[in-house]
């Protein structure tokens, strides 16, 4: 699922755990034929939360007030997500099925940090699919979601036209009327994000609250990234069931003639033309998160499953 690249480190969320991987790599060294390798070090058990995005930042301080734990215990009188006291930022990700922003622990599957304004309790319902985090300045500051429910699956019923940004600085809700956005990134003083239930990438105009598509895509809308006057975005294949059905995508993919796709496709910032693009086909039918690594041209990872994982020693 969520992906997020800092430096040597590359975070990633997947069914029920969240790992940090290090790149075993010195500057320019190769490991059979690979300029990157990336091993995992740290992972977190946090069940089976539905993690979307991940970030790493300096939490905004309506994010750092202790939180209410179970039994009545307290972590701290001024809590911070782990790796902030160190000055590198916390882990900050977004817990889909308890509709809010959390941060590890290394006690609790996960500890709430921030709920949109119209989430009245913390249930494992998935009320309203929030879904995607943007940073701004280091900090966590915009948030997607499906709709505004606050009952469980809810925004099943608002795919069409009931998602939001919401400015969690604030808690103002920026723009409405989208159709299960995803992916909001800042880059370039602009707010970008996918409008993922239409096909199409674009930015959100904060002062009008208006969305300004830029470019149409062939497939379903997850993850993207920026490289220089580009935007790097995943698009899968809709599955066959009620997620997907009765979105304006399918309209608009049949207007157009085409077939929706799994791959990547590399965007012109300029001028909204799709410049390159990269077909998956095979297994793999869907994709949710994008991110470059500058400098690497050849990743690869250690899986758990492998006997290489056993023999990948690295000293501090």
């Amino acid at each position: 699922m969520g992906l997020y690249a800092q430096g040597s480190t590359l975070y990633m969320s997947s069914l029920y755990q969240l790992w940090r991987f290090e790149n075993a790599l010195s500057a320019g060294q190769v490991h059979n034929g690979y300029d990157a390798v990336y091993v995992p070090q740290v992972g977190y058990i946090t069940g089976d939360l539905d993690v979307h995005d991940v970030v790493v930042g300096v939490p905004p301080q309506l994010l750092t007030k202790a939180p209410t734990l179970p039994r009545g215990e307290q972590e701290t009188q001024n809590f911070v997500p782990p790796l902030t006291k160190q000055g590198l930022g916390g882990i900050i990700f977004v817990n889909t099925l308890f509709s809010c922003l959390a941060t590890v622990s290394e006690k609790y599957s996960f500890i709430p940090l921030w709920q949109p304004p119209f989430i009245s309790k913390l249930a494992a319902e998935d009320r309203c699919h929030l879904n995607g985090l943007a940073q701004r300045d280091g900090q966590p500051r915009y948030v997607t979601a499906v709709s505004q429910s606050d009952v469980a699956d809810g925004w099943r019923d608002r795919r069409r036209d009931g998602g939001c940004v919401i400015d969690i600085s604030s808690n103002e809700i920026i723009l409405t009327g989208l159709s299960m956005p995803h992916s909001p990134r800042w880059y370039r003083d602009k707010l970008w994000l996918l409008n993922s239930g239409t096909g199409e990438f674009g930015y959100a105009d904060i002062e009008r609250g208006v969305f300004e598509p830029v470019a149409f895509c062939p497939g379903y809308m997850r993850g993207c990234a920026f490289s220089g006057d580009f935007a790097i975005v995943g698009l899968s294949k809709p599955r066959h069931n009620k997620t997907f059905s009765g979105l304006s995508l399918d309209d608009n993919l049949r207007a157009k003639d085409a077939e929706p796709r799994c791959g990547l496709v590399v965007i012109d910032l300029r001028n909204g033309d799709i410049v390159h693009s990269l077909r998956i086909e095979g297994v793999v039918e869907e994709l949710y998160d994008v991110q470059v690594l500058p400098g690497v041209r050849r990743p690869m990872a250690i899986g758990f499953k492998t006997d290489e994982i056993r023999r990948v020693v690295t000293m501090g």
